[in-house]
């Protein structure tokens, strides 16, 4: 299974960019998918989540508000949108994913596939 990740680049502070993340094989509706981000000098960090089984929803306090996780099912992928960026949400951003109905989702070790990363970088 391969994620493939596209969007991100250079913005302003207040701007809004919106990431992607497909999946190679089966339908996207079948995995648990979640994005981290990891800032340079810092460890990888979970951002947000989504649940195939229910389809809720988790984010972390500093996101909420301003970070969207939402399936595209045409697209065969999860979308991160992201408004009212602030210099510190700049990072390397992963997608990563799991067929496992996890409750518990945030952590590192609890996906088996990620994608490539993409660098977002707020700056004025």
């Amino acid at each position: 299974v391969e994620l493939v990740q596209s969007g991100g680049g250079s913005l302003d502070p207040g701007r809004s960019v919106t990431l992607s993340c497909a999946v190679s094989e089966g339908s996207i509706a079948s995995y648990t998918v979640a994005w981290f981000r990891q800032a340079p000098g810092k460890e990888r960090e979970f951002v947000c989540s989504t649940r195939w089984v229910g389809g809720s929803t988790r984010y972390i306090d500093s996101v909420k508000e301003r970070f969207t996780i939402a399936r595209d099912n045409f697209k065969n992928a999860v979308d991160l949108g992201m408004v009212a960026l602030k210099s510190e949400d700049t990072a390397v951003y992963y997608c990563a994913a799991t067929v496992e109905p996890l409750q518990d989702n945030t952590a590192v070790g609890h996906y088996d596939y990620w994608g490539q990363g993409t660098q977002v970088t707020v700056s004025s």
